[in-house]
């Protein structure tokens, strides 16, 4: 019997971002009633009429500030489970602890607050990353599983502080950010009433549903893809690998089987349906038909066999069933050119 079923009430952290807002519509398509946190009220409104067809089973609650002590007090009252994607608006600081911090205090905040109030809460699932998987290792090739921590970039950042570069330390702050839930979990164990999961996505692509009201507010992986058809990179950038990727909607439907599967609880899952080259990008979009894309080195990328995120635990645990690539690849273009038409043909 799942853990958590339909028609439970699920509060949803961060609920208008790119993410998130897949979850919503995935929950509420099972049946469940949803209550979102956003930072205004404008971004839950757009959210309400986007999910109006679901009668009124969508609600929101403006939490302007994740990082405030006791922002969630009230939230957690009368939840049976809670997703948390929300995470700290600012990720760019010359101090490594400006972003650890608030990463960090976003993740252990809403877990006190269950703990306080939130009686009801069986299962908290959290929005993680591999940044807090991955990292450097002497064997290679290397396949990463659930059961890797990303200790380097930790390492580094304590070593060079502010000299460390950026990326790692963001990659630090969902480490420690992640392991910071977990260590709640286990300390206090014999007063809690909930499991956790979290769920470790590679790089996200897929169409958007989510409130962006100017396309210089799309999400990071959005604006990613579009340059890639739009700025084209050098070439050995377009022909080797770029890395794992995942479909936005398998990811939002990994976290909502993540609460109705009883096992799920106390596990990590990394979501990857494998590498991918820029090339490949342009060869699905070039055979399609779809004008005005660069030809690239057809032919010349390399074949990407090895894939570094094992993304099959949530396939054998979960039952998830990726997306093909071509159709992420189709989709996510077409979010684009639907709702920025002027910046997409450029």
């Amino acid at each position: 019997m799942p853990l958590v079923q339909a028609p439970s009430k699920i509060l949803v952290t961060g609920a208008s971002g790119f993410l998130a807002a897949h979850i919503c519509r995935i929950l509420l398509e099972h049946g469940f009633e949803v209550v979102g946190t956003v930072r205004d009220a404008k971004k839950g409104e757009y959210l309400q009429h986007l999910f109006e067809s679901f009668q009124r089973k969508f609600t929101f609650i403006v939490i302007e500030d994740i990082q405030e002590t006791g922002c969630f007090d009230e939230a957690v009252k009368g939840i049976d489970a809670v997703i948390h994607t929300a995470s700290p608006f600012h990720l760019v600081a010359d101090d490594p602890q400006d972003i650890i911090g608030p990463a960090v205090k976003g993740t252990t905040g809403i877990l006190e607050s269950i703990l306080k109030n939130g009686h009801d809460v069986k299962r908290v699932i959290i929005t993680s990353s591999t940044a807090s998987v991955i990292g450097p290792k002497s064997t290679v090739p290397y396949t990463f599983t659930e059961a890797d921590w990303n200790t380097y970039s930790v390492e580094l950042i304590e070593k060079e502080g502010k000299n460390a570069p950026g990326g790692h330390k963001y990659r630090a702050s969902k480490t420690l950010a992640e392991r910071s839930a977990w260590e709640f979990v286990e300390k206090h164990g014999k007063d809690i009433k909930f499991d956790l999961a979290t769920i470790n996505p590679t790089l996200v692509f897929g169409p958007s549903i989510h409130e962006v009201s100017n396309f210089k507010y799309l999400n990071e992986s959005l604006a990613q893809f579009h340059a890639y058809i739009t700025s084209p990179p050098k070439t050995q950038s377009i022909i080797g690998s770029s890395g794992n990727y995942v479909d936005v909607r398998d990811t939002a439907l990994a976290h909502v089987l993540a609460l109705e599967i009883e096992s799920a609880g106390g596990e990590r899952f990394i979501l990857s349906n494998g590498p991918f080259t820029i090339q490949k990008i342009y060869d699905i979009l070039r055979e399609a038909g779809v004008s005005n894309i660069p030809e690239g080195c057809p032919g010349q990328d390399q074949d990407v066999v090895h894939s570094p995120e094992d993304g099959s635990k949530a396939t054998r645990l979960l039952g998830l069933k990726y997306t093909t690539m071509k159709e992420t690849v189709m989709d996510t273009l077409s979010s684009i050119q639907q709702r920025f038409p002027a910046v997409a043909a450029q």
